[in-house]
């Protein structure tokens, strides 16, 4: 008997991340007092020179109409300059393709590179999207699991302890989702060249690479960093440094054969993205830039604050993050009857104390929980303040 529905798709799991924000709105809609670190996205509305450079694209009737598949050329070039300056990595326009953000760059990227069985290597904690990703596109993701014990961060003996001749690339994230582990550049450059040297493809998420703390202006690429690095696809775009979340674009870059398998790809799935929002990212990328400095000190200041409280919280350890704008504390000594797993004390504490975060399952580290720390000042205090309360009650 056949299903209704396919196989591929019937095994694909929902977001977490947007089942939990789901399930908070349900509860605010029903009067509860719920507060929420479970947004992946920045508190902050788009810069008022981006939104106006959107409103004057919209009134141009170039923008009304189909453009260029691969992405408006002035975008292009002008990501290819970002590139230079942010990643340190000299490309041309034809090797950037825009995409409707990063997450869509990411499932082509791994439809170029990935064929029937072969194996990508896939550092965990880990962002929830991956895996599935890996899997529409016939691949087989691989855990290479690290802990507290290296920041999260994984190294080239991690790596070759799960590589095999079936193992064609491996995805590197810095700083990390859900962790916000950043790698400094001897670290970045050792995984770069180990796999140069096995011929291992590099696919690096630098959605978040400007978002780090201390006297860095930007995450280290591993692209930048490693020299003869060529089998490298570099994943970016507008919506986390410039609060763009819901612009949709993002980008991909890579050699000119990858870029030309993947824009034929989405010729076919989606076509050219947005014009208005191609133009709004063009203004974020080559105008003023302070808005994206100033966000970074607010979760600067709001990452010190919650890492202090979650410091005194019984049954917690906390790292203290490096990037991004999460926390990811181990929770394992809170864990029994009451709350077998994170995934049940994540559903505790939304349930009993009005608080939403993310269970490490979902991010392949059980024991943990996600919290975002994109959101206003106040609220992040009530809710870890809450979080604390309940876990003395375990």
């Amino acid at each position: 008997m056949t299903t209704r529905v396919s196989q591929r798709l019937g095994r694909l799991p929902g977001s977490a991340t947007l089942a939990i924000n789901t399930r908070a709105r349900q509860l605010m809609a029903e009067g509860r007092d719920v507060i929420s670190f479970g947004a992946g996205e920045p508190d902050f509305s788009t810069p008022g020179h981006i939104v106006e450079a959107a409103i004057a694209a919209a009134r141009d009737p170039a923008h009304h109409h189909y453009t260029p598949n691969a992405g408006l050329r002035p975008l292009r070039e002008a990501i290819a300059n970002y590139a230079v300056r942010y990643s340190g990595v000299t490309v041309s326009p034809e090797q950037v393709l825009v995409t409707n953000g990063a997450k869509q760059a990411i499932f082509q990227t791994f439809a170029a590179l990935l064929d029937r069985g072969d194996q990508a290597l896939l550092p965990a904690p880990h962002w929830v999207t991956y895996p599935a990703a890996i899997e529409l596109a016939g691949g087989v993701p691989v855990s290479v699991p690290s802990g507290m014990g290296s920041e999260f961060k994984i190294t080239v003996d991690h790596l070759e302890r799960q590589y095999t001749e079936r193992t064609k690339l491996v995805v590197f994230v810095s700083p990390s989702n859900p962790t916000g582990s950043v790698y400094d550049v001897d670290e970045a450059r050792r995984i770069g060249e180990w796999a140069r040297d096995r011929h291992v493809w590099v696919v690096t998420d630098e959605i978040y690479q400007r978002l780090v703390y201390g006297n860095d202006e930007v995450a280290p690429s591993i692209a930048g960093v490693t020299a003869g690095l060529e089998d490298c696809v570099l994943i970016n775009g507008v919506a986390k440094s410039f609060a763009m979340t819901g612009w949709r674009v993002g980008w991909m870059i890579g050699p000119e054969d990858v870029i030309d398998a993947a824009a034929r790809h989405q010729s076919h799935a989606t076509s050219n993205v947005n014009n208005i929002a191609q133009m709004a990212a063009l203004e974020a990328i080559t105008g003023p830039q302070e808005s994206v400095e100033e966000m970074r000190q607010a979760f600067d200041k709001r990452r010190q604050v919650m890492v202090s409280m979650l410091a005194d919280a019984p049954g917690v350890q906390c790292l203290e993050p490096q990037g991004a704008f999460y926390v990811f504390p181990n929770v394992e000594e809170l864990l029994g009857d009451r709350y077998p797993t994170s995934a049940a004390l994540a559903e505790g504490l939304i349930e009993e104390a009005g608080v939403a975060v993310v269970p490490g399952e979902s991010f392949g580290a059980p024991g943990h929980l996600r919290l975002s720390y994109a959101l206003a000042d106040d609220d992040l205090e009530r809710g870890v303040a809450r979080m604390v309360e309940m876990f003395g009650t375990i």
